[in-house]
């Protein structure tokens, strides 16, 4: 298994449907399905932590071509 901070989006994506797969096949032991399980929520944390980093990096060039503040999918949402 590759370091969870070298991880790719896509990387942490397909191991995490494997380890998905893996404990609805069933069959392994209770240690077993809980190594997965911890290993199934560290790669779910990877991909949210680079879904979060893209959403602030879109927002932010949101911003800068609206012009700045007041003008980005937040803004949308108060009004």
């Amino acid at each position: 298994m590759a370091d969870q901070d070298t991880l790719g989006y896509e990387q942490a994506r397909d191991e995490l449907v494997d380890v998905v797969r893996r404990l609805e096949a069933g069959g392994s032991t209770l240690e077993e399905s809980l190594a997965l399980w911890e290993r199934g929520e560290q790669l779910a944390k990877v991909c949210r932590d680079w879904l979060e980093g893209a959403r602030a990096r879109l927002d932010a060039a949101l911003a800068l071509e609206s012009g700045g503040a007041g003008e980005g999918p937040e803004a949308a949402e108060e009004e």
